[in-house]
């Protein structure tokens, strides 16, 4: 299924707006050379400088937006692309000096800051270098322009600016990353459980009315009556497994120890399986409690479905639980990562607990023994 957050988030149109502005804004500093230009007495000076001025402004925006909306898309900007653009950048620059005379310069700032923000960081760092040092280089060979040391600062200090601006929109771009992952995780995390708690319920109640209704079918011709209990109690068992589902769905249920043990002992009785159950339980923490119904909820529904066993004791203390069968056993130990999905729950909620899970023979050898034990000092 395709998930909000696998999917670039969409970009408000405040958001666009505010993208232009941020990249515009920076332009008025283009005024000194357009002053410039604009006073030029020979008119196809003014229109060169003014052209490619303006032609140099739309280019700039455009370059930042471009690779803003990459990085929000958390995607990289192509090296290739990224150089030819600061090359027009410089490009347009040069190309107004008839119509901007020395005040060209003022561009190196806007040609540096795009390297910084575009560029990998060596391509960056010679491209800043170059800028600075382009005032005072030009100052000395060509007569007429002054030295501009209010540009070589302005160099230096927009790549700095722009240098703090790009990382942290990196950063913003990797926390949105991991935000989205986290998200993903804990959808995971909840789709996991909610597959164990269904699988629980209804592994277990249908396992039941199976076996009721087996039975029902046998009785039919022997025993009407008694079929007609059965089919009775199939139907109930339907409904409350129904009403399990709503509830896990709703995040409502809740696990009892006394009842799982009333349901076990259902069970069993319907299986042919002499139960032997504990008639008082001991005082338990709610979490300790909850945890033992579940165990037993597993625990007789693996008795019923593969055991064969003509007789299953469950044991409750305060440190532990305990269910064991007399039948088949497993066929051999049990590593602990190993079983179904339904043991495989239990272990990670009794994990929650600081809990243990152990599944394997009783000591004697024979049958199966699921053992759910957590500290007396849990809580």
């Amino acid at each position: 299924m395709d998930l909000p957050f696998d999917r670039p988030s969409p970009v408000t149109r405040r958001w666009r707006v505010t993208g232009w502005l941020l990249a515009g804004v920076w332009l008025f500093f283009l005024n000194i050379p357009l002053f410039t230009a604009v006073h030029q007495a020979q008119p196809w000076r003014r229109a060169v400088g003014v052209g490619t001025l303006v032609a140099f402004g739309v280019l700039y925006v455009l370059i930042f937006q471009w690779a803003r909306n990459l990085r929000q898309a958390h995607r990289p900007i192509p090296v290739g692309r990224a150089r030819a653009s600061v090359g027009l950048l410089l490009a347009l620059g040069l190309a107004g000096i008839p119509g901007t005379a020395g005040d060209w310069l003022t561009t190196l700032v806007f040609v540096a800051a795009a390297a910084v923000f575009l560029l990998p960081p060596v391509d960056a760092l010679v491209v800043v270098v170059l800028c600075a040092l382009t005032p005072p280089v030009a100052a000395a060979l060509v007569p007429g322009w002054e030295a501009e040391s209010t540009v070589v600062f302005a160099v230096l200090l927009a790549s700095f600016a722009m240098f703090g601006v790009s990382r942290l929109a990196q950063r913003n771009g990797e926390l949105r990353a991991a935000q989205a992952e986290i998200r993903r995780l804990a959808v995971a995390e909840e789709r996991a459980r909610t597959a164990r708690d269904l699988h629980d319920i209804l592994g277990h109640s249908l396992t039941v009315v199976a076996v009721k209704a087996e039975l029902a079918g046998r009785l039919l011709e022997l025993d009407p009556a008694r079929a007609g209990t059965e089919i009775a109690d199939v139907e109930r068992l339907a409904r409350q497994a129904l009403a399990d589902v709503r509830r896990t769905v709703g995040a409502y249920r809740e696990i009892s120890l006394s009842s799982e043990l009333a349901g076990a002992r259902t069970a069993l009785a319907a299986a042919g399986i002499v139960g032997d159950l504990p008639d008082d339980l001991p005082a338990l923490p709610a979490a300790r409690e909850e945890l033992f119904g579940w165990a037993v909820r597993e625990g007789v529904t693996n008795v019923v479905r593969h055991s064969g066993a003509r007789r299953c004791v469950i044991r409750v203390h305060p440190d532990r639980v305990e269910i064991a069968d007399d039948g088949r056993g497993p066929a051999g130990p049990q590593p602990p990562g190993d079983g179904g999905h339904g043991l495989l729950g239990l272990r990670e909620r009794g994990g929650r607990l600081d809990g243990t899970v152990t599944v394997g023979r009783r000591p004697d050898g024979t049958g199966f023994l699921l053992r759910v034990t957590v500290p007396v000092e849990q809580r």
